[in-house]
């Protein structure tokens, strides 16, 4: 059989945004309502993504990190989910900084992400619009999801399985360029070598 692709995926947003219950719905279907909010989870996951087995780690911050821990699980992460709560405006404008600092500890490579809003159930308690969500996806440039951990709503599973294909295509993309660069290094290496021993 095939290695498996790995994945880190690493889920970012304020405390009680319902980070946790995305990660459960999304691994086993169920919601569960109590969670510790202080305790930083890491999961394993695999599935079969366009037909290739890709082996998830997927880190579930507590979202109470101080900066160092939060520097670290961004370096860590290869793929990242910012959540914030539909009910909760405040959640909503902390996904700003969070992607400066996914930019700032990950430069000068481009950052992979999706933007999810949880608690599409709570519309009746909505402060944040899905417009709102999606203007500011486009201006992240990353992929839009408006879900509910609690019913299942929206489309979990497409929001981690795109999250996937996202990193493996960037890989791809770095492992040719890197490639490309440590050949044209060898090539240059032998060409001074060459021009030392004629001079």
């Amino acid at each position: 059989m095939a290695k498996s692709a790995e994945v880190k995926l690493a889920i970012f947003g304020r405390a009680g945004v319902g980070k946790s219950a995305l990660v459960v719905r999304f691994l086993t279907k169920r919601f569960i309502w109590e969670y510790d909010p202080t305790l930083e989870s890491t999961y394993r996951h695999q599935a079969t993504i366009d037909d290739e087995v890709v082996s998830m780690e997927i880190l579930d911050t507590a979202g109470q990190e101080d900066a160092i821990q939060k520097e670290g699980h961004v370096r860590w992460g290869e793929g990242f989910v910012l959540v914030y709560d539909i009910t909760d405006r405040g959640s909503f404008e902390e996904v700003l900084p969070l992607k400066n600092l996914l930019d700032e500890v990950k430069k000068p490579k481009n950052v992979t992400l999706i933007l999810v809003g949880n608690k599409a159930d709570l519309d009746h308690s909505r402060q944040v619009s899905t417009e709102e969500g999606e203007k500011l996806a486009t201006e992240l440039a990353c992929a839009f999801y408006e879900c509910s951990a609690c019913t299942g709503e929206g489309n979990i599973v497409e929001a981690f399985y795109e999250l996937c294909r996202e990193v493996r295509r960037r890989k791809m993309v770095q492992g040719k360029t890197r490639r490309r660069s440590s050949t044209t290094h060898v090539k240059q290496a032998i060409n001074k070598m060459l021009t030392k021993i004629s001079s």
